[in-house]
């Protein structure tokens, strides 16, 4: 759909999740989920992974991250399930279901304690 000039649109999203240790969150999310680190620096770093990106920025409170977490829109949830269940991340109280809100989802915490959801609808038809 066209966007006319004189209008807003929203065109995508970029989580932005606490670390309390900028390098060890990096090497979390290479090492174990995948992503490659894009920046970093003393307080800030960037990673991504098909596309998509997250940003971190640093605290020195771990209330933060453990009350935090984001949802990544996938293709392929049960394939990623797999990987991410080999690796041992899958978070004991989030492994894959079917939810009632129409998704398929399951649940990591990374190394600093935010929870990263994944999610494919069970709607073909929006996929």
């Amino acid at each position: 759909m066209p966007v006319h000039p004189t209008q807003a649109h929203l065109r995508s999203t970029v989580p932005v999740l606490a670390s309390l240790d900028i390098e060890a969150t990096l090497r979390f999310y290479a090492e174990r989920l995948g992503f490659t680190a894009l920046a970093r620096y003393p307080d800030y770093g960037i990673v991504e992974r098909d596309g998509v990106e997250i940003h971190f920025w640093l605290t020195d409170d771990p209330g933060i991250p453990a009350a935090t977490s984001c949802r990544i829109n996938v293709d392929g949830v049960d394939h990623l399930y797999a990987e991410m269940s080999a690796a041992g991340i899958v978070h004991p109280r989030g492994p894959l279901t079917d939810q009632p809100w129409g998704l398929r989802e399951f649940a990591v915490i990374d190394g600093d304690g935010n929870m990263i959801k994944f999610a494919q609808s069970l709607d073909p038809s929006s996929q």
